[in-house]
């Protein structure tokens, strides 16, 4: 069969052909259309990421939609290794599997299980977000942080912050939400003041999805202005700005701050899997918007290092 398939660590996946997988007791065989890239994608192909098994060749994607051996529709992810999502067929448990909602298509819900999982299980599972509450979004412009936005509101959040670098992709989230937007800046003190008033003013929920250099600014504004002894429940995602901070210990010690992460490990994989259930169903309902852009499995290498962080690249094998 074709598949975008990994060689080496930090290669480009490659269009080729793969040996077709065959079932074993407790799986079900999914006839792929459409596999997203996503960055958990890139980042276990090019090894760096805690859940990569290193070890090669294996087919790129960890998620998909597809068709059953019975025809039934239905949203896939983690497939058994060494058959990733990125192929005409792959083998998944069949408790990883879910069935989609007619109201959404095949492309869709493949760009946005992946992106729009990691907020819903982070203020579902996590955070555990109260109708009411506030919520600050580091990283607010990309894929997985706009929609992070809808998403709170979609789950009654009264006050949504939006912080990130992009200004235009800022004034447009005002139109999907974002009640305050806090631009990243060079004037550091500009951006610490913007951060200090929305937490003396109250936020009760983080959710970060750039780590390094940008988190301890939003950590020692959090603790800084927050409210005396009120909790604020601090999420870690994602780490585009960086794999590590540096963080005064002070912070932790004179702040209510409850740090947390989110993501394969840190919650049940049942529990992952139900969000994203969650998720696709009140996806046609809710009107969560993506951007996306359908590329043919074929032209694989292309995609995969012309894809960016503003539009979901999504691979498609045969009709979706």
């Amino acid at each position: 069969m074709k598949a975008a398939v990994v060689h080496a660590a930090g290669q480009c996946p490659v269009y080729g052909d793969f040996t077709e997988p065959e079932l074993i007791t407790g799986e079900s065989r999914i006839h792929v259309t459409a596999a997203a890239i996503s960055q958990v994608t890139k980042s276990r192909a090019a090894g760096a990421h805690y859940s990569s098994s290193g070890r090669f060749p294996f087919i790129a994607g960890v998620d998909g939609v597809g068709r059953r051996d019975d025809g039934a529709r239905v949203y896939f992810v983690l497939p058994r290794a060494p058959y990733g999502s990125m192929a005409e067929q792959a083998v998944v448990p069949a408790l990883h599997c879910i069935a989609l909602p007619d109201g959404i298509d095949d492309v869709t819900a493949a760009a946005i299980a992946n992106p729009g999982m990691s907020s819903w299980a982070a203020y579902t599972e996590r955070a555990r977000l109260k109708a009411g509450e506030t919520v600050l979004i580091n990283g607010a412009t990309g894929t997985s942080g706009r929609l992070a936005v809808q998403i709170a509101k979609h789950m009654g959040a009264r006050k949504v912050i939006a912080k990130g670098r992009n200004a235009e992709a800022l004034r447009e989230l005002a139109d999907l939400g974002a009640d305050v937007t806090i631009a990243l800046t060079d004037d550091d003190a500009a951006l610490e003041r913007r951060l200090r008033d929305q937490f003396a003013e109250g936020v009760d929920v983080v959710v970060d999805y750039l780590w390094g250099k940008s988190a301890e600014r939003v950590l020692i504004a959090a603790a800084k202005a927050g409210p005396e002894a009120v909790p604020i429940r601090y999420v870690q995602i994602g780490s585009i700005s960086g794999a590590d901070i540096t963080l005064p210990s002070a912070v932790l010690r004179s702040s209510a701050i409850e740090l947390m992460g989110s993501g394969i490990g840190s919650i049940p994989l049942d529990r992952l899997v139900h969000a994203v259930g969650d998720l696709l169903r009140a996806t046609p309902m809710a009107g969560f918007k993506i951007a996306t852009q359908a590329v043919p499995l074929s032209n694989v290498a292309e995609a995969w290092l012309a894809d960016d962080n503003a539009c979901r690249t999504v691979l498609t094998m045969g009709a979706a």
